[in-house]
């Protein structure tokens, strides 16, 4: 086996952040999420890793610290984007609901088909399984949706941070359960520490402002990572949903007028913590941006593509997703409307998938179970995003053409007046 050196690593890691960004762009224009470039990248880097090494070194280790680190700062990135105004409310519990309800259906009919098809895998193995293959990617939906319409945007960005918080404690709450023989006392476990999060997570985050308002220190930036970071590892090791404290975090800081009132109100030093709240905002998107390039990268050069060519393997895949979309058309017509295009389709399994499969404890692995489902459904849900990202996009350039024509000023231009032309062209489609 050879070895690569420092400046051979060094080139391979530029050149991947350079194609990164172009990937970004490419995404902005064509919709193709950047995240299949990077996996079909690392698939590729398979081929020169092999043919330069002739044997790839362990990259699991690698994964899992780049997959924590990362599901931190884009959680981190959403929830510093979310604004908690009265109008807000209603959306945010509505997102809240059908990230919660679709999860567990979603979790619940894939665990049935798993339970049927894998062979030895039992009932509440196939909902530990399951449970990762339901859970949202905020990691490829937050950057994807960048040009949706204002609400849409909004939703997407509230349900996937839900679904992934919700979906690992989901997940952990398994784990527990099955530790425990599957008896019902981790409910009771389970809301205890949900409780002690979500106490600490607001203890936490008002004393992290107050305290890093006033340090007058330039690289105080990173300082404060590495706090959050310290906090979401030692609760880990507690056993908490330790994401709450960066989603609560998040939202305290980029909604301190909310948060901070009255006699609070006086210790809160705004134009200095509002300053804070815009680099931690930069650090925190460009830091997300490469770890999750890593992330991605990393897994292409991971995947088996043997178990990809499994007929077997495919139709289990091609059933989770059919029922991923039906789930998601029956709620999301029951509680939004006729308006569900293109959030139906957007429904991407990603970072979170990969990062609680390969957490499964080894008690709970079934040999039987192939990774390739999980590739699968990883791709065709990415897929099926783009397609419909593509078609959304072809139906709002129709729709401004379309307003643009029509000689009644520049009113006809705005958002709605231009959404609703594009439901329009929707509908004409369907005659």
């Amino acid at each position: 086996m050879h070895e690569l050196s420092a400046y051979t690593l060094i080139i391979g890691a530029s050149l991947i952040l350079i194609l990164s960004f172009f990937f970004g762009e490419a995404a902005r224009k064509t919709s193709i999420p950047s995240v299949l470039m990077l996996i079909v990248l690392g698939i590729l880097l398979q081929f020169v890793l092999d043919a330069a090494l002739g044997d790839r070194p362990d990259f699991l280790p690698v994964l899992k610290v780049l997959g924590t680190v990362g599901l931190i700062m884009i959680v981190l990135e959403a929830a510093l984007e979310l604004e908690l105004k009265p109008g807000k409310y209603l959306p945010i519990f509505k997102a809240l609901f059908i990230a919660l309800i679709c999860l567990l259906v979603s979790a619940y009919v894939a665990a049935l088909i798993l339970h049927q098809f894998v062979p030895g895998m039992d009932m509440a193995s196939a909902w530990l399984y399951a449970t990762p293959l339901s859970i949202l990617s905020s990691a490829i939906i937050i950057p994807s949706v960048a040009t949706l319409r204002e609400d849409k945007k909004e939703f997407h960005i509230y349900e996937s941070t839900f679904s992934d918080i919700l979906g690992i404690m989901m997940f952990y709450f398994l784990t527990g359960n099955l530790d425990a023989g599957g008896h019902g006392s981790g409910f009771l476990d389970f809301s205890g520490n949900l409780l002690l999060t979500i106490g600490i997570a607001v203890i936490a985050s008002y004393l992290i402002i107050l305290i890093f308002q006033n340090i007058r220190s330039h690289t105080k930036l990173f300082l404060l990572i590495a706090v959050l970071l310290l906090l979401y590892a030692v609760g880990k090791k507690m056993h908490l949903s330790s994401l709450i404290i960066i989603l609560v975090f998040g939202l305290v800081i980029a909604n301190m007028k909310v948060f901070f009132r009255g006699k609070l109100g006086q210790w809160l030093h705004l134009e200095k913590a509002s300053q804070m709240y815009e680099g931690l905002h930069v650090v925190t998107m460009e830091s997300a941006f490469v770890v999750r390039t890593f992330f991605f990268v990393i897994f292409g050069l991971t995947i088996s593509l043997a178990s990809i060519a499994n007929l077997e393997v495919t139709l289990i895949s091609l059933a989770i997703v059919a029922t991923i979309y039906l789930i998601r058309y029956f709620f999301l017509r029951m509680f939004i409307g006729k308006d569900i295009f293109p959030q139906l389709y957007i429904a991407p399994r990603g970072l979170i998938t990969i990062l609680l499969f390969y957490d499964i404890p080894e008690a709970a692995i079934i040999p039987g179970f192939e990774p390739g489902i999980l590739l699968d459904i990883i791709i065709g849900t990415s897929l099926i995003m783009t397609f419909a990202m593509i078609r959304d996009k072809q139906r709002t350039s129709k729709a401004i053409e379309k307003a643009k024509e029509e000689p009644v000023g520049y009113e006809r231009w705005k958002a709605p007046t231009i959404a609703e032309y594009a439901k329009e062209e929707g509908d004409s489609d369907k005659h």
